[in-house]
């Protein structure tokens, strides 16, 4: 068995990574593509390596230098004309040293986990490539597989059809070949064809002339969860290297990227916290039906939003102002506020973050569960010099939950002091009361103009794609202030009409409310099965729990994100929580995904 790696290519889009280097010089947190894959093919039998460079390919061999003399045997082909041809040349020019030997054909700017060379090597049929399930993020060749998984067909990027995305293979671009097959039809097909087409072509589409006979043994390895990635440019670069970090930086990679999991479809996110039953299917596709309007359409200005969020939340429009999400509006509430102002920690800190800290009243519960009651926030309160009081209720990390009585109650003794209280109830329509906690109606809000409600739609709506969010007030002056600061065009034409049409279907997302609150009573007892976790009572769609002796949040939270691609958030730095413990939280997904987590967390703890 011999190894042929292509290595020829330019990679311009990664910009000034290549600029003085060929692709697989790059590194990825810290280790060079080529080293990677050289001390995985290392580890093979192999009777050689052929390398074929072209661009910059002198620095490669130089690199190279002997550094693998006693692991490989190492040779190297030149392209060239690696500028005026693609890989079909490149591997045109070794077509003779094809025919010597059983191959494994690799492309350089591959990174992928160690099991694959083994899967492709210890499986018995003598043609495979391997593939992934097609997801958004891959380009290149597709495939189609039969039941007994022979490639049916090589898709062209002219053949590619979204409607059948659900039956396509990604090509992994990792084949193994035998020796009788590349003599026999691989490379006289190879000569046929750049004889007739040229050389600015892929060896792809020998394989995919090769798939239109009867009889052309070539079959597909599906590669299941394996990682893998394909590095073109410095967004799959990112990306390659959240995939592939170590223990120390997986979790600052993933953490720091605060979204866009959809790149990594195949993980499963317990971090951000959304409905997991609204939209409904019905909704989806209305959406989907006006898409191409809606894409290149202009949206409405404020003017015409606040109309439209007015109907849609039942709050008069002089009382109400839509944001791009709430973080928006967050910063220009914060930014509007004289004084100082009081917080309850642990909770969301986009609100103290976005405050000066020498200007910030802090209030933490002192009990193991971090519960508190509005006579808990009066008590500690009545003293102190503020201006501004914050609520989120539920808050966050804690799940601790005031009800709508009391938070009048608070609001009450607030504006007798002349404190303006705000009350985030982005989670509120997960509680048990979701049908009537709710502060957004005129009247409320009329009854207590010192009171000001922000709302994330992303949460309770299951839409956080859109960037939607509103503040709702009968201080006018407040909401016209927040107004002026806003761009003309701060929504996007999906999120206003999600808001035009979703009166429609306000009757699904109660029925969605309601089957929410039994799947976490549910996931509730689910997790409390699992004895080195401690969880604490939640009105949200998230419960905090406390990682018992034996066990580290950072320990679990690595574990489920690379044995079962889980990702799960440690809370343990979280600002209010005890520092002497550990801490999670994990947010309430569908049925499926919860019992996943939970037989996931079980097989730690058979582990331990």
């Amino acid at each position: 068995m011999q190894a042929i790696i292509l290595a020829a290519g330019m990679g311009r889009r990664l910009g000034e990574l290549t600029r003085e280097n060929t692709k697989c010089m790059v590194p990825v947190n810290g280790v060079r593509l080529i080293d990677r894959l050289l001390g995985q093919l290392s580890g093979l039998s192999l009777n050689r390596v052929i390398i074929v460079v072209g661009y910059q390919g002198q620095k490669l061999i130089d690199y190279i230098g002997h550094r693998y003399d006693d692991q490989l045997k190492i040779e190297y082909a030149e392209n060239p004309i690696y500028d005026k041809t693609n890989n079909i040349y490149s591997l045109s020019i070794v077509k003779e040293q094809l025919q010597e030997d059983d191959t494994i054909l690799i492309e350089s700017d591959l990174i992928f986990s160690d099991r694959l060379f083994p899967m492709i090597l210890e499986n018995s049929y003598p043609n495979l490539a391997l593939v992934a399930k097609y997801e958004s993020w891959m380009d290149g060749t597709m495939v189609r597989l039969d039941e007994e998984q022979h490639i049916v067909n090589f898709i062209s990027k002219e053949a590619f059809d979204y409607a059948d995305v659900n039956s396509y293979y990604k090509t992994v671009n990792i084949y193994k070949f035998s020796q009788e097959f590349l003599q026999q039809k691989y490379v006289p097909f190879l000569d046929a064809y750049t004889k007739a087409v040229g050389n600015n072509e892929y060896y792809e589409n020998v394989l995919r002339i090769i798939s239109m006979l009867d009889s052309h043994n070539m079959k597909a390895l599906p590669i299941g969860r394996e990682r893998w990635y394909e590095i073109d440019d410095k967004q799959d670069l990112d990306i390659a290297e959240a995939i592939f970090a170590n223990d120390q930086d997986v979790l600052r990679k993933y953490y720091g990227r605060y979204g866009g999991f959809w790149r990594f479809p195949q993980m499963l996110d317990f971090c951000y916290l959304v409905n997991p039953f609204f939209p409904t299917k019905r909704m989806k596709d209305e959406l989907r039906n006006n898409f191409d309007t809606l894409l290149t359409e202009y949206p409405s200005g404020m003017k015409v939003n606040t109309l439209i969020a007015s109907k849609c939340f039942g709050v008069s429009e002089p009382y109400i102002v839509p944001g791009n999400g709430a973080a928006e509006l967050i910063k220009i509430l914060m930014e509007d506020t004289k004084g100082k102002t009081g917080f309850i920690r642990p909770t969301f800190e986009e609100y103290p973050n976005r405050y000066d800290k020498d200007y910030q009243v802090t209030f933490v519960p002192q009990n193991e569960e971090y519960r508190y009651t509005v006579d808990d926030l009066m008590a500690f309160f009545a003293d102190k010099d503020i201006s501004q009081l914050m609520l989120i209720n539920p808050d966050n990390p804690s799940g601790n939950f005031i009800p709508k009585t009391d938070v009048l109650r608070l609001s009450a003794w607030c504006e007798e002091r002349g404190i303006r209280l705000v009350v985030d109830e982005s989670f509120v329509d997960f509680c048990t009361d979701y049908a009537t906690s709710s502060l957004l109606s005129d009247e409320t809000l009329e009854t207590y103009p010192h009171m000001a409600v922000m709302k994330s739609i992303s949460k309770s709506y299951g839409v956080p794609g859109l960037r939607l969010g509103i503040l709702a007030s009968a201080d006018k002056e407040l909401i016209a202030r927040i107004k002026k600061e806003v761009s003309i065009w701060n929504l996007n034409s999906f999120a206003e009409f999600f808001m035009q049409i979703y009166n429609k279907h306000e009757k699904d997302y109660q029925k969605a409310c309601e089957k929410f609150v039994t799947e976490r009573a549910d996931f509730e007892q689910q997790l409390r099965t699992i004895s080195f976790l401690r969880v604490m009572p939640s009105q949200a769609n998230y419960f905090l729990c406390e990682v018992l002796p034996l066990h580290s949040a950072n320990e679990i939270v690595i574990y489920m994100l690379r044995q079962h691609n889980i990702l799960t958030r440690d809370c343990s730095l979280k600002p209010g929580l005890d520092p002497h413990r550990q801490y999670l939280r994990i947010a309430v997904r569908n049925h499926n995904d919860n019992t996943r987590l939970v037989e996931a967390l079980k097989f730690l703890e058979k582990k331990s």
